[in-house]
């Protein structure tokens, strides 16, 4: 039988209605994004206008050199979900030869050689041509105003900057310029101007002006980002040697070629069936699969032993995350990937079989369909390494400054309209921390190749057009081919753990959606880390006070290697939900950091 959620305390109500709802990691991203549903704009046009605001008011989470993956549904064809592909590759001079002969052994956190070609403007472009309704100039008119008139900056953004102000102040002159103006580290709610990226969107809206047709205006704004101004600033400017993260200087390799030659496409997801629903995802280029393995190894126990508020819950949950996130580590890249064996009910169950009541503390990936381990093993543990230390660096996705890690992290945004469309979108990359600021563009590039590894025997091995295998990754549910649940989360190698606690709550456990996003959540850290300095820590478990100290200390027996994070900590959850035999609709946001909300009726 399910679960009961538990008459519990929620920080806000779910919000309900029958017009459209929009969340997002920021209440101004929300608020843009509501007031275009208002305005008779649908979903897409919403997201859009809300995502490049994201670029304004979350710096330290997202940037126009970053990335970003998405999922959603049309109105006309809500039984055919479609995944937005904003990840881009490694450029052409990204070799493994090439990393090597700078003295490197893994790709750096921050710097330029860190930067795939990035892919989040091009694929928010490609999704507003084909599937908007707004012109451009109204689209990226919220961006616009505040980046040019300024807007109160976030305690959050005010604490990145302290932390890597001697980087900027020492290496990155450019970067100090852009957050530091007269040398100053802003205070919590001063405004903060980003003039050059005001003006970047005006020259993209520019580029389309003679063309004929909305569309077709769009279009020419992408053509002019992707072989224009902005491809041949960030190439002259990386040329330079630069401070990496790894203490040395180095040029990037990113050419406006490679600009040109990246388009964000949209592509079939990857699906499952788990107690009724459909559950679609990005493909192994990403970790999408791995929550979709994760549902498959626990759909195989009683729904009652499925609750996270409860040790045998989490128990079960940590210990089939890991196994998903060793077959992640092992098998996942942009290749081909056996993922009809990975998602198979007889891989499913074998992995099943290797869950006791004791916590692992070994690296598990499972045979391959011919029975055969693959024989690339990532690097598991930093020599001499502080456990705890690391475990909360799992806090969020860290780009890293001079002196060590600084715990940056990702956005997000979910949308629904009166009509059915439905969207869920993870942006992130080129956070204010990843590289100099471009100064005449006021922005910098991405970190994303961090993913990857310097061997060739890695299913994600840094190659030249290939994507690294991203964190960016949400969700789509759908119920008889209509989408009813939009969802995700920042949070680099926590964002599938994470979504699944809240996927538990809701499809067994009854949860409404503030009620699933508000309770607590925990995620293991028993895995290959994604970011530099990629560290692993054997059983370790992250998780949020309020489980409990009956359930903490009952984990701690199993052997679990517990963290305690504090009461509000883990989680970046918001989700936006749809009934189409009623046209109900309810959203809810993250209220961990005070800073996301939802609207809508």
């Amino acid at each position: 039988m399910p679960f009961v959620p538990p008459a519990a305390f929620t920080t806000r109500p779910t919000l309900e209605g029958h017009f459209g709802m929009a969340t997002s990691t920021h209440w101004l991203a929300t608020a843009a994004s509501q007031a275009v549903l208002e305005r008779g704009g649908n979903a897409f046009d919403a997201a859009v206008a809300g995502a490049f605001l994201l670029h304004v008011v979350e710096p330290h989470l997202n940037g126009p050199g970053g990335d970003m993956t998405g999922v959603f549904a049309t109105a006309e064809d809500p039984a055919n979900p479609q995944i937005m592909m904003g990840q881009g590759p490694a450029p052409a001079a990204a070799t493994i030869d090439h990393y090597r002969g700078e003295g490197l052994d893994m790709v750096p956190g921050a710097g330029a050689l860190a930067a795939a070609v990035p892919g989040a403007v091009d694929a928010w472009l490609n999704l507003l041509e084909h599937h908007g309704t707004w012109e451009l100039a109204d689209v990226l008119d919220f961006a616009i105003d505040y980046a040019e008139n300024g807007h109160p900056v976030l305690g959050r953004v005010v604490g990145t900057i302290e932390r890597v102000q001697e980087l900027f102040t020492e290496h990155w002159p450019t970067s100090a310029a852009q957050w530091m103006p007269e040398g100053q580290i802003p205070k919590t709610g001063d405004l903060v101007f980003n003039r050059p990226y005001a003006e970047v969107l005006r020259r993209l809206i520019s580029a389309g002006e003679e063309a004929e047709g909305r569309a077709a205006r769009v279009a020419a704004a992408r053509q002019e980002w992707k072989s224009g101004f902005v491809a041949e600033a960030v190439a002259q400017f990386i040329s330079t040697p630069h401070r990496h993260s790894t203490g040395g200087d180095h040029a990037g390799v990113m050419t406006a070629e490679d600009f040109a030659g990246f388009d964000a496409h949209f592509e079939d997801p990857v699906t499952i069936d788990f107690h009724g629903y459909s559950i679609a995802k990005i493909g192994a280029w990403g970790q999408g699969p791995v929550l979709l393995q994760t549902l498959k190894i626990l759909d195989g126990f009683d729904d009652e032993r499925l609750d996270p508020s409860t040790e045998i819950g989490a128990h079960k949950i940590l210990e089939a995350l890991k196994l998903a996130m060793a077959d992640r580590d092992t098998y996942y890249g942009d290749a081909d990937v056996d993922l009809d064996w990975l998602l198979s009910d007889d891989y499913a169950a074998s992995r099943r079989e290797l869950i006791t009541e004791e916590a692992s503390l070994e690296f598990r990936p499972g045979a391959d369909r011919t029975g055969a381990v693959p024989t690339f093993t990532p690097p598991l543990m930093l020599e001499g390494a502080d456990k705890d230390a690391m475990a909360k660096a799992g806090i969020g996705e860290p780009t890293v400054q001079k002196n060590g890690v600084n715990n940056g992290d990702t956005c997000h945004i979910d949308v629904v309209d009166r009509w059915g469309n439905i969207i869920s979108a993870t942006p992130s990359g080129g956070w204010l921390q990843s590289s100099p600021v471009i100064p005449e563009l006021g922005f910098c590039l991405g970190t994303r190749l961090q993913m990857v590894w310097l061997d060739q025997t890695a299913p994600s091995a840094l190659t030249p057009g290939k994507r690294p295998r991203t964190t960016l990754t949400p969700t789509l549910i759908s119920k008889d081919g209509q989408p009813v649940i939009a969802l995700g989360s920042p949070g680099g190698d926590q964002q599938e753990q994470w979504q699944l606690l809240l996927i538990l709550r809701m499809l067994i456990g009854g949860y409404a959606p503030q009620q699933a996003i508000d309770a607590p959540a925990l995620h293991t850290t028993a895995l290959a880390g994604s970011f530099w300095p990629r560290t692993w820590v054997p059983g370790g478990a992250v998780v949020e006070d309020r489980l409990g100290e009956d359930v903490i200390n009952g984990l701690i027996a199993r052997g679990h290697v517990v963290t305690k994070a504090g009461d509000w900590e883990l989680g970046r959850l918001s989700c936006v939900t749809r009934d189409p035999a009623t046209g109900r609709v309810t959203a809810g946001a993250n209220p961990r950091g005070a800073q996301g909300y939802a609207a809508g009726r």
